[in-house]
């Protein structure tokens, strides 16, 4: 009998909508987690006595964490199904934001983190895999970008709800509500995600062969320097837009939000872009229309126009790149799609933590505009990586049909 590497449902079986939702709810929290101390920042700082730069430090000490943590993840956690692992990812995040709010310090802060990156970590890569064993292959687009939409409409609602709430009710209320999400999260996977085989134990040599498999690590390198592009300025983004385009902190807010709800549509339009285009070419319009926004930053007047439309160009293609890729990426290796997808999502935090870093770095020694030069350096990159994908996927697909011929 052939088998695939894709779980197909039954037509009697129940419609897997809610249980991508749910796992969307978790990425949800995961991104809100990650990204909430951004809009929180000062009132941090005041109550623990701490500067600006070391509250920076956290997102810094999630980003690191979960990029270490990601990879070997899924051999330490072979033994469990894959509901298991989402629940104990969604669990690590849950503690660690409940120790987050409760903090005495900025070292007991820090600890926190650590350990909700770590339960990210756990969670983000099976939630994706776990999505897509959900549906059948050619719904697989859709479904990962069902998943993803989470971590999306975190970005359109993470920074800006958690400053509101963060100066309405506190920050330490904040960081609860963020833990009783996760705890919500929590419930819904465990009532709605069915058990679901852990495939095959990512060994040593398993690791060897993903990572030997032609297309990953160009993949891979692709949402590394993608993501760091865009962390070079959004990194920074509340102070980029008050300095390029000389916008008020409501304004700043305004666009923020805008910014968040485009990438929402563009996340949703991930799937059908893919099936029209197929994942290589998908992921260079992406990368195109990043470009092409990025530069428009560079030579646009000021005022709040120009900041809205050259936003929502780059909100847009930059949630447009996030569920092809992870579908490219499955496709190169279905059976260890577990240890992909962590790879993948390792890396992605990583381009998160250098863009940042960039970022603060940066703006004040180059201003927004030559910060908007410089984020054009790991675009760059990141299209020269896709290329070298591109290369070695057409390799592959010959070399298999000669190999077919031959048979």
């Amino acid at each position: 009998m052939r088998t695939s590497g894709t779980s197909r449902p039954s037509r009697t079986a129940r419609s897997p909508l809610p249980a991508l939702l749910s796992l969307s709810l978790g990425y949800f929290t995961l991104g809100t987690s990650s990204l909430a101390v951004v809009g929180i920042g000062a009132p941090i700082g005041h109550d623990l006595h701490t500067s600006p730069s070391e509250v920076g430090v956290l997102v810094s000490v999630f980003a690191l964490t979960f990029a270490l943590a990601a990879p070997p993840a899924p051999a330490l956690l072979r033994r469990l199904d894959r509901r298991a692992v989402l629940l104990l990812g969604l669990g690590l995040m849950a503690v660690g934001g409940a120790v987050s709010a409760l903090a005495p310090s900025l070292g007991a802060l820090i600890a926190a983190r650590v350990l909700a990156g770590l339960g990210g970590a756990i969670f983000g890569p099976a939630a994706s895999a776990a999505g897509s064993l959900l549906v059948p292959e050619e719904r697989r687009p859709r479904a990962l970008a069902t998943v993803f939409a989470g971590m999306t409409i975190a970005a359109v609602l993470g920074v800006p709800l958690s400053s509101y709430l963060g100066g309405a009710l506190g920050w330490r209320w904040t960081l609860a509500g963020v833990a009783g999400a996760t705890v919500l999260a929590f419930a819904l996977v465990a009532l709605l995600v069915p058990p679901l085989p852990a495939g095959p134990p990512p060994t040593l040599a398993a690791y060897r062969t993903a990572l030997r498999t032609p297309g990953v690590l160009p993949v891979v390198a692709t949402t590394l320097f993608f993501m760091a592009a865009q962390f070079t300025v959004y990194g920074v983004a509340g102070a980029y837009l008050a300095a390029r385009f000389g916008l008020t902190t409501g304004a700043v807010t305004a666009v923020l939000f805008a910014f968040g709800a485009v990438g929402v549509i563009g996340n949703a339009c991930g799937a059908r872009v893919f099936a029209r285009l197929g994942g290589g070419r998908t992921i260079a319009l992406t990368q195109l229309g990043l470009a092409a926004s990025f530069v428009g930053l560079l030579v646009s007047p000021a005022g709040p126009v120009p900041a809205v439309l050259l936003c929502a160009v780059w909100a847009f293609f930059g949630q447009l790149y996030q569920a092809p890729q992870q579908a490219r990426l499955i496709a190169l290796a279905p059976e260890q799609r577990g240890l992909l997808l962590a790879l993948n999502a390792s890396m992605l935090y990583v381009g998160i933590s250098l863009g940042s870093l960039l970022a603060s770095s940066f703006l004040p020694r180059l201003g927004a505009t030559g910060l908007t030069a410089l984020a054009l350096l790991p675009m760059l990159l990141g299209v020269l990586t896709h290329l070298r994908s591109n290369r070695s996927h057409t390799v592959r697909t010959t070399r298999n049909a000669v190999i077919g011929e031959a048979l």
